[in-house]
């Protein structure tokens, strides 16, 4: 295999046409170049370079010519190469991320503003639950995402980043509801619901012991439409804050402060051991100063 920079001295020594500016250019001695020249030949078992020992011009050979042709993309392409191994722009580039829906409901609008603010930038977001979130990151498959939990792959870092209001959520014009109203209303069920009834609901009713003893009214698994049967009237559920923001029939629900607030962590996760790209770290940054705004 011959040796790029040996090339690169041969090409450079064609464009300039003198010994000692290719040298001046390379960084290199006259006599570094003089021996690169030499190596190529002898490997090649070719003359590529024609001599006037007086003068210190040279010409190319035949064989001198068709290598030029056929090296100088090869030392642009790893040049390219080169530039493209160090670049590692703030504003370009592809970041993948995944969080769960309501989360995502408030983060995902606000980072395709950043998008169009810088248009290299391309932001591939998905929704999905915990599991699915912290498996994609360690298997490289994302750059980062967020979760409601903390990590339990050893090859996923992880760092609390904000807090979710967990909200109690009605049809519209009921008053903070008794658990007697509760059961009467029956439960609108999510991925999430039984998790978040759990949490809320036990810290706040007495009576709750699982989500199991209120009478099931309907379930979804799209983010956006778990408050539509709640807006009929069909029942209520337990929503993070984000998600309830983002309904587009507020008026239509309640959503209820109970006397003892419960929050969900937000938790960011990365790769561990492995440096983060600048493109990411635009979007965390981005996206940790809304949170923090709405915390």
């Amino acid at each position: 295999m011959i040796n790029p920079l040996w090339l690169r001295s041969f090409c450079t020594l064609v464009e300039v046409g003198h010994f000692t500016r290719t040298a001046e250019q390379l960084h290199m001695t006259q006599s570094g170049v003089s021996q690169h020249i030499r190596k190529l030949e002898e490997q090649l078992d070719v003359s590529l370079l024609q001599r006037d020992g007086k003068s210190k011009r040279f010409r190319l050979t035949e064989a001198g010519e068709r290598l030029y042709a056929e090296a100088q993309g090869i030392v642009s392409a790893l040049s390219d190469l080169e530039q493209r191994v160090k670049d590692d722009p703030a504003y370009a580039g592809e970041v993948r991320l995944m969080s769960p829906g309501s989360v995502g409901l408030k983060l995902y609008p606000h980072l395709l503003e950043l998008q169009q603010r810088y248009k290299a930038l391309v932001i591939d977001y998905r929704f999905a639950d915990n599991q699915q979130v912290e498996a994609s990151v360690a298997a490289g498959r994302i750059d980062m995402g967020y979760m409601t939990r903390h990590a339990q792959l050893d090859n996923v870092s992880c760092r609390a980043v904000a807090q979710e209001p967990l909200l109690l959520v009605t049809p519209a014009g009921l008053g903070t509801p008794d658990w007697g109203q509760l059961v009467e209303l029956g439960f609108i069920g999510h991925p999430d619901g039984a998790h978040h009834a759990a949490l809320l609901l036990s810290a706040n009713y007495p009576e709750f012991q699982n989500v199991n003893q209120l009478p099931q009214r309907g379930f979804s698994n799209q983010i956006s439409l778990i408050l539509e049967p709640v807006s009929r009237g069909l029942g209520f559920t337990v929503l993070p804050a984000y998600a309830v923001e983002a309904f587009t029939k507020r008026d239509a629900v309640t959503a209820h402060s109970l006397e003892c607030p419960v929050s969900e962590t937000l938790y960011l996760a990365t790769p561990m051991d492995r440096l983060v790209p600048n493109r990411v770290k635009t979007v965390i940054d981005a996206a940790g100063k809304l949170l923090e705004a709405l915390g």
